[in-house]
């Protein structure tokens, strides 16, 4: 038996990233295994994920099985470009800050920043930015790249995507959401995945699995042909070039279908943020700011740098922007399906003590 190499009891906000597998994808895995079935994606557990996948984002939509959010993002938003193309993307957006080049190394496509406010793009921004393009000196824009929800812990509302994706359709632009919490975003909306995403013309959807209870779990799905030409071929022969093609495709879709089968994506979600709410609540109570709207499973928050440390060394999480102030700094806090009432009371009086030896300490200089 592998020796357990680390401690379970340490738990904390660090990222959804960090928390185990939901049980029952764990199960799915057990169930999964055993026997012979057909190698990559020929097997029924893909197909049974492909039928879900229809049912959720639309009967014309294509699925692909992918290994990575990366990946996922590479190969949904080179679907939707041309070799000489730019990808326009939030300036806080993961494609461009958080995947060593990614897409422009497998992909060769230019990443542009938009300016945000609270991590949400401004469809008028994106217009400026499309016609700024418009020569031949620069990269044209082939695909808008939309994170939902944001890193920053906001939502689009589905107005606001609506406004978005009439807008990049109106200048010839495709539109990717990268929804690596696509399913805290829907359930702090009251949606379902494709109301706000394919039903509003989006034209690719990173669907992310690990973060809400998967271990290696992603997809990527696109409209069908008739609605974005070439996009779904490209999307079928994208998969394997990119790296993002496994052999045993059972054992990624078995944990997708765990989730998006049944109702266990909003389960987890649902239980995720909830937990943001609470956690919010307390990280107030204890006398710390809340600096973002609280509105999927992420809580940023303004600390003293000596707090921020010290805390973190008791309870992982990890500090968003060191200059946030010339006095404070914004830590990032990110709830999980796992996340308890234990915890986030826990927390806030970490918070409370670090806030008291703060003082303490200041009164004593």
């Amino acid at each position: 038996m592998t020796q357990q190499l680390h401690d379970p009891a340490v738990r904390g906000f660090a990222s959804d990233n960090a928390a185990g597998m939901h049980p029952e994808v764990l199960q799915a895995l057990v169930t999964a295994n055993g026997g012979h079935v057909a190698s990559y994606g020929g097997d029924p557990y893909t197909q049974a994920l492909t039928e879900r996948l229809h049912e959720h984002f639309g009967p014309g939509t294509r699925s692909a099985v992918v290994l990575t959010g990366t990946g996922a993002n590479v190969v949904a938003l080179q679907a939707l470009t041309r070799r000489w193309e730019s990808v326009l993307a939030s300036d806080q957006a993961h494609v461009l800050h958080d995947e060593a080049g990614g897409l422009e190394h497998v992909g060769g496509v230019k990443v542009t920043a938009l300016p945000t406010v609270d991590g949400l793009v401004d469809p008028a921004d994106v217009e400026r930015a499309v016609r700024h393009a418009d020569s031949p000196m620069r990269a044209p824009v082939g695909a808008l790249t939309l994170t939902q929800s944001t890193e920053l812990g906001t939502t689009y509302s589905v107005e606001q995507l609506r406004d978005l994706v009439r807008v990049s359709h109106g200048l010839g632009v495709r539109v990717h959401v990268d929804g690596a919490r696509l399913s805290n975003a829907a359930v702090s909306l009251g949606v379902g995945l494709g109301e706000m995403t394919t039903a509003l013309g989006v034209d690719a959807v990173s669907v992310g699995g690990t973060k809400n209870g998967g271990g290696f779990a992603e997809a990527v799905v696109v409209r069908g042909d008739g609605s974005a030409p070439g996009v779904a071929r490209a999307l079928a022969r994208l998969v394997k070039p990119s790296m993002q093609q496994s052999s045993k495709t059972r054992f990624v879709s078995a944990q997708l279908l765990a989730l998006f089968g049944t109702d266990l994506w909003q389960r987890t979600a649902a239980a995720a943020n909830d937990a943001a709410a609470l956690l919010a609540e307390a990280v107030t109570s204890a006398g710390a700011r809340v600096t973002r709207p609280v509105q999927a499973n992420g809580v940023f928050t303004e600390l003293p740098p000596q707090v921020a440390e010290r805390a973190a060394a008791r309870v992982p999480f990890h500090v968003w922007d060191r200059h946030f102030s010339t006095t404070t700094v914004e830590a990032r806090l990110v709830t999980s399906f796992d996340t308890t009432t234990a915890d986030v009371e826990g927390f806030a009086q970490v918070l409370r003590e670090e806030f008291a030896r703060e003082s303490a300490e200041s009164v004593g200089a």
